[in-house]
């Protein structure tokens, strides 16, 4: 593809790189960026900068935040005593737009995937261990929130194993979800009613 200017092409590679798009729209995107009136694409690219600089991780649940521990647990109005376990914030963005959760989440990273050179390590996992083990702990129920492919299956598998000999009552959302689905990609009904008809993990 023949660019007009070198500036030009070096935005498009670098907004290529986002996923799901292509040169293409990248270069639909930049040259809408190029017509806009420069305080705009300035206000992106200053939001953009503050996100990157700024951004946190919950040191509880891990999730995205903008302080040390996020808003939902910090919440008084959130169950304490129900944890449910996800891949990656976009999932507790999801499970949260569906209206019918009210307990917490612990999130883990990603899932095992020793094809993708992915193993529990990688994971948040042993802070999610010690935090339902220590004294004290109001966790009663952990529900295993993960996409329904073999990864997800293989890391909620690894879970169970691990959480077994804690007083904890292990659950798993209902499969209105798609085998081989994400959760962020199911609509906000389907997910609603997997995680209102949770079952026992087994």
């Amino acid at each position: 593809m023949e660019y007009p200017s070198k500036l030009i092409e070096d935005a498009v590679t670098e907004v290529a790189k986002l996923p799901g798009i292509g040169k293409k729209t990248a270069l639909r995107l930049v040259l809408h960026l190029v017509k806009e009136h420069e305080g705009r694409t300035l206000a992106l690219t200053e939001s953009l900068s503050r996100m990157r600089q700024g951004i946190r991780f919950c040191k509880v649940c891990h999730n995205i935040a903008d302080n040390d521990t996020c808003m939902i647990c910090t919440s008084h109005r959130r169950d304490k005593s129900l944890i449910c376990v996800v891949e990656e914030s976009r999932d507790v963005m999801a499970i949260e737009n569906t209206g019918q959760y009210n307990g917490v989440y612990h999130v883990l990273g990603g899932v095992i995937s020793p094809i993708h050179g992915i193993g529990p390590g990688d994971l948040q996992i042993e802070s999610l261990l010690s935090r339902v083990s220590m004294q004290g702990t109001e966790a009663r129920e952990l529900i295993l929130a993960l996409s329904p492919t073999m990864e997800g299956d293989t890391t909620a598998f690894y879970l169970n194993k691990k959480l077994s000999g804690l007083p904890l009552k292990i659950t798993s959302i209902a499969r209105g979800i798609p085998v081989g689905g994400d959760l962020e990609f199911a609509d906000e009904i389907t997910l609603g009613r997997s995680i209102a008809g949770r079952t026992l993990f087994h």
